[in-house]
């Protein structure tokens, strides 16, 4: 079971910080959502999410049910994505 409940715990702090780019301020002077340093930031907690989980799938012994559940955090990268930068 620890390989389980290492890869909950995994999934829950890639939507962290899935909601913790979601939750970035938006520069309100100059650029805004065109800010580099945003842009950076937003892409920097999404790449850090997709670490989080990016093996669990290839990890023995791993139900069906966790691999998709870091399907879903792909897809919820990427939607966020579109919100927060497009």
């Amino acid at each position: 079971m620890p390989k389980l409940t290492l890869a909950t715990e995994r999934i829950i702090r890639a939507r962290k910080l899935i909601q913790q780019a979601r939750d970035l301020p938006v520069p309100s002077t100059g650029l805004g959502k065109s800010d580099f340093s945003y842009i950076a930031n937003v892409k920097d907690l999404f790449r850090q999410a997709r670490d989080m989980v990016k093996f669990i799938s290839q990890t023995a012994g791993v139900s069906s049910e966790m691999k998709d559940e870091v399907k879903k955090i792909y897809e919820e990268i990427e939607q966020a994505n579109r919100e927060i930068l497009y």
